[in-house]
């Protein structure tokens, strides 16, 4: 679920310019998912990745108290500031993406400061080139070297998602999901692209921990009840 002005929102390629806002307020669709047997929200706030700061924790707060959902918030965490605030407000679990290619050390502070099944790597692409500041600027650092590296300092999980498909509704990238698993142990989750339960079926088969499904379910490309029963 991502998030601008309060608002569950998709964009497509990540291009701020290319949005397209849904029916119902955050915390309906989070009880949506949550009626269907879901456990697990994964989400963004976009004001906050182009703030560069923590924007929509209210959002976060409300459906934390309202849902029994496990949310991993993403977004504009820059500061111990920002992850204090996303767990006060009830996240389980964060992802960051621009601090752990910008300042490594940090990140690593955090990993062992708030622990690692507390700390999720974001590891976004395009042509498996690390993108980072809400997918805007190219870090140059190749995707499997990237979290290869972190997996060698402690990291268990990781969202990695290919840009150029994120909101196509074409197809994740199972060729660099396969690659990312064949030269590391991390556990995977896989975002960008899904339109299908096929997809996840075989995101399955190849190994990864978990995928991230939105722009499908809003727009009726995967029933949320056969998604569920899947699951």
């Amino acid at each position: 679920m991502d998030i601008i002005n309060g608002k569950c929102v998709r964009l497509t390629k990540g291009d701020y310019n290319l949005v397209t806002v849904y029916d119902g307020t955050p915390l309906e669709v989070a009880r949506r998912f949550e009626d269907h047997g879901f456990r697990y929200l994964h989400l963004v706030d976009l004001d906050g990745a182009r703030e560069k700061h923590i924007v929509n924790h209210g959002i976060l707060e409300e459906i934390t108290r309202n849902t029994t959902l496990t949310v991993d918030f993403g977004g504009g965490l820059k500061s111990d500031e920002d992850i204090r605030t996303a767990f006060d407000c009830g996240a389980s679990m964060v992802t960051i993406g621009t601090t752990a290619a910008n300042d490594p050390e940090l990140f690593l502070e955090w990993l062992s400061l708030f622990g690692p099944e507390k700390i999720i790597l974001g590891a976004d692409a395009v042509n498996r080139k690390i993108m980072i500041a809400g997918w805007a600027e190219d870090t140059g650092k190749e995707v499997c070297e990237f979290i290869s590296r972190f997996r060698s300092k402690g990291v268990l999980y990781t969202v990695c998602t290919d840009i150029s498909r994120d909101g196509m509704l074409q197809g994740p990238a199972f060729g660099l999901y396969k690659d990312i698993l064949s030269k590391t142990t991390i556990n995977l989750i896989a975002s960008g692209g899904i339109s299908s339960i096929g997809d996840i079926t075989t995101l399955k088969e190849i190994g990864c921990e978990g995928a991230i499904v939105g722009k499908a379910i809003y727009e009726g490309k995967i029933d949320i009840k056969e998604l569920s029963e899947l699951c």
